[in-house]
C-alpha cells in the first residue's frame, strides 16, 4: 500500500470521527435512553473461567436477537485494490464473546472434532486461526486464518419446523470452513460438505440452544462467496463487487451451485412447483417476506452504502457502516451516529431481551504479497469502542481469550460492556468523551499498523520471521495495553458520578 493511500485512510476515519463529536447532544442521544439496569453491570466478584464446550447450555431462543450484518467489498470495489470484510455480530447483551487464537496442528488418522452436538472425523492438519466465540460455544461469529480466509455468519429463517436428531451449530460450520480452508473455494466445500452431511438449522436440543439456519460470506484476497443455507440444503452464490447480507435469504437464481437435492426436496414440501424455472432457493425456503423486517432494511442498508461508494470502499469506510445507526428508510444517507437505537450497530433495550453488538470485524486482506493483512477487531459496541489491529503472524495478547458467563475484571469483553453501561447513563455527554478518546487511540493504530504491515512483510520475505513475529507481538501487547488502560481510566471517571453507584 502506497504511504499516499495509508494516509488517505486515516484522513478518512479523523474526518468520521469529527462528525461523530461535533453532533450536539440531543442528536446524539437520538431515541436511545439511558439503562435502569447499569446496577447490575457494576463490577461483581465473580469465579472467572471458562466453561466446558461439550453439552453446555446455551442461550435460549427467546434471549437471542436475530440480528447480524456481513459485508464484502472485492479489489475493484475498494480504494486499494484489496479485499475487505466486515461483520458485525450481535448476540444477547451479557452474552460474553472473547477473541481466541488457535495454533495450526497435526492430527492422528482417527482423531475426531467434537462440537457440541456431533462428533465428525478430523482432518490431517487444522490451521492457525483467530475466532470470535460466544463463551459458550465451540464455533464463532467471525474469524480468519493464517491463509487470509475470513468468514462471517447470519442467522436464517427457513420454512422447516425444527428437526428432531442433532445438527451441526451455524458457528460450528463456520470454525470448520476456518480450520480446513487455505482458500475460500475451499472453505466453501468443506463447509457444504458438513452441511450436506450432518445438517444444521432448527432441532431439538436439551441444553437450551437456540438453533436456526444459516447465511455465510466466506472472502480470501482473490474471491469471496455467500452460502446460504436451509437444513441439509444450501446454495453458493460468487460475490461480484461488494454486498452486504444480513438476516433474510438473498441467493435467488444467481447461485452458482446448489445441493443436489435442493430443488426436489422443496417441491416434496409444497414449497416450489416442478418445472417452474429458475429455481429460486430464497423464494422457496424463506419461512418470512423478504421485503419486510430489520434484517431486510439493514442489508438493504450496506448494499446501498456499497454501491454508492464503489471504488472507494476503505478501511475506514467498513468500520463507519459497522457503527451505523440508520434506520434504512433512506438506505443511501451519509452515516449515522446519532443513537437511534436502530442500524447495524445495534444497542439493547431495556429487559431480558435486548441484543447488542457483541464484537466486530474488518478485515483488510492483501493479495499482491506487499504487506501483511490487518483484522481490525473491536468488543462490545463498535460506535463506543475502537478498531485495534491483530496480525496472524504473531502472536495476539493471550487476555482477548478471556471471558465466560459471569462478568470478570479480566476479561477485556466484560469491562468494555461495563463501559458500555456506565454511558447510558448520561449518554449525550459520556458517549462524546469515549468516542473522543477513541478517536486519538485509533487514528494512531491506524497510522502505525499500515507500515509495520509492509516493514514485516518485507522481513519476513528476507528470512527474518523470528525476529518479526516478536516485533508483531510486542506491538500488539503494547496496543491492547493502551486500549485497556484507555477503558479502566474511563470507567473509573464514569464509576465516580455513577447513579448505579448511589
Amino acid at each position: 500500500m502506497s504511504p499516499t493511500r495509508i494516509g488517505a485512510g486515516v484522513s478518512r476515519l479523523a474526518m468520521a470521527y469529527k462528525i461523530m463529536n461535533s453532533l450536539s447532544p440531543t442528536a446524539m442521544l437520538g431515541g436511545w435512553q439511558p439503562s435502569s439496569r447499569a446496577a447490575i453491570l457494576r463490577t461483581p466478584t465473580m469465579t472467572p473461567g471458562r466453561p466446558g464446550r461439550k453439552r453446555q447450555t446455551g442461550m435460549s431462543e427467546m434471549h437471542v436477537p436475530k440480528s447480524c450484518d456481513t459485508m464484502v467489498a472485492l479489489p475493484a470495489g475498494t480504494t486499494h485494490g484489496q479485499t475487505l470484510f466486515a461483520k458485525n455480530s450481535d448476540r444477547p447483551w451479557d452474552e460474553c464473546q472473547p477473541l481466541e487464537l488457535h495454533e495450526r496442528r497435526s492430527h492422528d488418522a482417527d482423531a475426531r472434532t467434537e462440537c457440541q452436538f456431533i462428533s465428525l472425523p478430523e482432518v490431517d492438519v487444522t490451521w492457525r486461526h483467530v475466532g470470535s466465540r460466544p463463551w459458550w460455544c465451540w464455533g464463532y461469529e467471525h474469524g480468519f486464518n493464517e491463509h487470509q480466509v475470513v468468514i462471517g455468519n447470519e442467522g436464517l429463517g427457513s420454512k422447516f419446523d425444527s428437526a428432531q436428531e442433532p445438527r451441526l451449530i451455524g458457528m460450528e460450520i463456520l470454525r470448520l470452513g476456518l480450520e480446513r480452508g487455505r482458500t475460500a473455494r475451499e472453505a466453501v466445500d468443506c463447509m457444504t460438505g458438513a452441511i450436506t452431511e450432518y445438517g444444521q438449522g432448527k432441532f431439538d436440543n436439551d441444553a437450551n440452544v437456540r438453533t436456526y439456519d444459516n447465511g455465510y460470506i466466506v472472502a480470501d484476497p482473490q474471491e469471496a462467496f455467500v452460502i446460504e443455507t436451509a437444513g441439509h440444503e444450501w446454495a453458493v452464490q460468487r460475490v461480484e463487487g461488494a454486498v452486504g447480507i444480513s438476516n433474510v435469504y438473498s441467493v435467488e437464481t444467481a447461485y452458482e451451485s446448489l445441493s443436489d437435492t435442493a430443488e426436489s426436496t422443496a417441491i416434496e414440501h409444497g414449497w416450489w412447483t416442478a418445472g417452474q424455472l429458475p429455481f429460486n432457493f430464497a423464494d422457496a425456503y424463506s419461512a418470512n417476506d423478504r421485503t419486510q423486517g430489520s434484517g431486510a432494511m439493514r442489508r438493504r442498508r450496506s448494499c446501498a452504502v456499497l454501491g454508492a461508494r464503489s471504488g472507494g470502499i476503505d478501511t475506514a469506510a467498513m468500520m463507519s457502516l459497522l457503527r451505523d445507526h440508520s434506520d434504512a428508510t433512506q438506505p443511501d444517507e451519509p452515516f449515522r451516529t446519532d443513537l437511534t437505537g436502530k442500524g447495524i450497530c445495534i444497542h439493547f433495550d431495556e429487559g431480558p431481551k435486548g441484543g447488542n453488538t457483541a464484537a466486530s470485524l474488518v478485515a483488510d486482506l492483501c493479495a499482491d504479497g506487499s504487506r501483511l493483512p490487518i483484522y481490525w477487531c473491536s468488543f462490545y459496541s463498535p460506535c463506543q469502542a475502537p478498531f485495534f489491529p491483530v496480525f496472524l503472524q504473531g502472536t495476539p495478547p493471550e487476555r482477548l481469550a478471556i471471558g465466560g458467563q459471569h462478568p470478570t475484571e479480566d476479561s477485556p469483553w466484560w469491562r468494555f460492556l461495563r463501559l458500555a453501561h456506565l454511558a447510558r447513563e448520561d449518554a449525550p455527554h459520556r458517549v462524546a468523551e469515549i468516542r473522543s478518546r477513541w478517536a486519538a487511540l485509533e487514528s494512531d493504530l491506524m497510522i502505525s499498523a499500515y507500515p509495520l504491515a509492509i516493514d514485516a512483510k518485507r522481513m519476513i520475505d528476507a528470512g527474518d520471521e523470528a525476529f518479526t513475529q516478536q516485533r508483531l507481538t510486542a506491538y500488539m501487547q503494547d496496543n491492547v495495553d493502551r486500549m485497556l488502560a484507555t477503558t479502566e481510566d474511563l470507567i473509573a471517571q464514569f464509576s465516580a458520578t455513577s447513579i448505579a453507584a448511589g
